[in-house]
């Protein structure tokens, strides 16, 4: 095996890296945000609302994230610039990028997957803890923030460690639209350099060490959920 490469390409893996990083968090933010009243909705209803988000979740688990990348960028991308005042608009030079379209599609992907890990989440909320929060008089919405969502996320953080490290994973997609993330660099020195393991294995690692701070992060919020339990009790 050759590193020679490594020093010349360093830069290149670090701007690639911050990519990866910009990708995985904004589609988790907004994911999370979607999927929260996608769970919620599907346990409290109205029922219209429910089957909107059941159908949602259905569509976004049972097609690949691959077709959905494309034809968000394929298709958005070709119909904006026929839209009247978008060239002229101060957002056409963000909707010439690829990335914002990156993050559009795995935000609806995380919200599709977590939104029925949310969904379980809040119907695992033991009734009694509602209903005695409801009697200490708080409203449907203080019960709702300080109460259920507390609860249901504490009682899925492994679950959503799991799906977010698999996004983590899924972000080499982003490569097939010019989003030159950590993959796409490893990629691009496998052209240049003919060298075809080595960078392969260096990507390797680095997912390898993401995945260890997203592990370790939600161990910790575990542990920390774990120790204000037993504080109270």
């Amino acid at each position: 095996m050759e590193w020679y490469w490594v020093a010349e390409y360093t830069p290149k893996f670090i701007a690639g890296l911050w990519i990866t990083i910009k990708l995985l968090v904004l589609s988790i933010v907004f994911g999370m945000a979607l999927a929260t009243p996608i769970g919620l909705v599907q346990v409290t209803g109205p029922r219209v609302l429910a089957w909107i988000a059941r159908g949602f979740c259905t569509v976004i688990r049972g097609t690949p994230l691959l077709i959905q990348l494309w034809l968000i960028y394929y298709g958005l991308g070709s119909i904006f610039p026929f839209i009247p005042g978008i060239r002229e608009s101060f957002i056409w030079p963000v909707l010439r990028e690829a990335f914002p379209y990156a993050v559009f599609a795995f935000s609806l992907s995380v919200a599709g997957y977590s939104g029925e890990v949310m969904r379980g989440a809040f119907k695992s909320v033991n009734k009694g803890e509602l209903e005695a929060a409801r009697a200490f008089g708080m409203n449907p919405f203080t019960v709702l923030w300080r109460v259920w969502f507390p609860r249901a996320i504490q009682n899925v953080l492994p679950t959503l460690t799991g799906e977010f490290i698999l996004t983590l994973k899924s972000t080499p997609l982003a490569a097939t639209i010019t989003v030159f993330d950590v993959y796409g660099v490893g990629s691009m020195v496998r052209q240049e350099t003919y060298r075809i393991y080595e960078p392969l294995l260096l990507v390797g690692a680095i997912y390898i060490c993401l995945s260890g701070i997203i592990i370790a992060f939600f161990r910790w919020l575990e542990h920390r959920n774990l120790q204000r339990r037993l504080s109270t009790n």
